[in-house]
C-alpha cells in the first residue's frame, strides 16, 4: 500500500509522529492569564500576531483594567483596538463578554473553568459572543491543560492537505475529527497543534507550499496526488 493510502487514524499519528520528531516535543505551560488568552484570542481573529499584541497592550493602558474596558465608551475601545480587523464588531463582542462573566461570576475571572468537565467548560465559553471553538479550546488547552484540540487556519489547511480530514469538511466539524483519532492526553494534543502550525507557517505555506522540505511528504495526499504528478503546483 502507498503511504498516502494508509487508513486515516494511522496517517493521523504518523504525522503527529513525523512532526514531533522534526519540531520536538514542547511542555505544556500557559502563555498567559486565562483573561489575557480570552480577550487576545477574540482580538485575533484575521489579524496578525504583532497587531492583535498592539491592540491589546493599548487596550489595557488606556482604560487600566478589565472593569476601565467594561465600562469605557464603546467608540473608545474599538478605537484603542483598531489596530486589529473589525474593531467596530470587536469592541462591543469583547464588553458583552466582560459583563457576562461579571454578571455570573461576581467578578472579571475565569479561573472556576479549571474545575469544570470539559464538555461544561466548552458549553460555557462558547456561550459568550465572539467565541466559537477555536477560541475555547485554545483557552482551555492552553491555559487549563483540558484535552482538546484547538484548529486554526494552518492546522486546518495542513490536515486537509494530508489527507487527515475531508475536502468538505468544516473548520468547526475538523475539532472533533481530529481529536477523535489523537491520544485523550492534553500535551500531545498541545503538541500536535503546535506542530501543525508551525508547519503551516513555515513549510505547508497557503499559496506555495515548500513540499520538497516537507517531512510528511511520503503521506502527503495533496503531494502525491497533485504536486508529484505535476498537475498542480499551487493550491486550489
Amino acid at each position: 500500500m502507498d503511504a498516502h493510502l494508509l487508513p486515516i487514524q494511522e496517517k493521523t499519528l504518523q504525522t503527529h509522529a513525523l512532526l514531533n520528531n522534526t519540531y520536538k516535543k514542547l511542555e505544556l505551560q500557559s502563555r498567559r492569564t486565562p483573561m489575557h488568552e480570552l480577550v487576545s484570542t477574540m482580538l485575533s481573529h484575521r489579524t496578525t500576531h504583532a497587531d492583535e499584541v498592539k491592540a491589546y497592550n493599548t487596550m489595557l493602558e488606556r482604560f487600566g483594567d478589565w472593569e476601565g474596558v467594561l465600562l469605557a465608551p464603546e467608540e473608545a475601545l474599538a478605537d484603542a483596538v483598531s489596530t486589529t480587523r473589525y474593531p467596530l464588531q470587536k469592541a462591543p463582542q469583547i464588553q458583552q463578554t466582560l459583563r457576562i462573566i461579571k454578571e455570573e461570576r461576581g467578578e472579571i475571572n475565569i479561573d472556576f473553568l479549571a474545575e469544570l468537565p470539559v464538555e461544561e467548560a466548552m458549553a460555557w465559553l462558547t456561550k459568550l459572543p465572539g467565541v466559537g471553538l477555536k477560541t475555547a479550546t485554545l483557552l482551555l488547552l492552553f491555559n487549563f491543560k483540558k484535552p482538546v484540540l484547538p484548529v486554526d487556519t494552518h492546522v486546518f489547511r495542513v490536515s486537509q492537505r494530508v489527507g487527515l480530514i475531508g475536502a468538505k469538511v468544516t473548520a468547526d466539524k475538523a475539532h472533533k475529527l481530529l481529536l477523535d483519532m489523537l491520544p485523550k492526553d492534553a500535551v500531545e494534543l498541545f503538541n500536535f497543534h503546535k506542530h501543525l502550525f508551525w508547519h503551516g507557517q513555515r513549510v505547508c505555506t497557503w499559496y506555495t507550499p515548500k513540499c520538497e522540505e516537507c517531512v510528511l511528504r511520503p503521506i502527503c495526499n495533496y503531494y502525491q496526488d497533485v504536486r508529484a504528478k505535476g498537475i498542480d503546483t499551487t493550491p486550489g
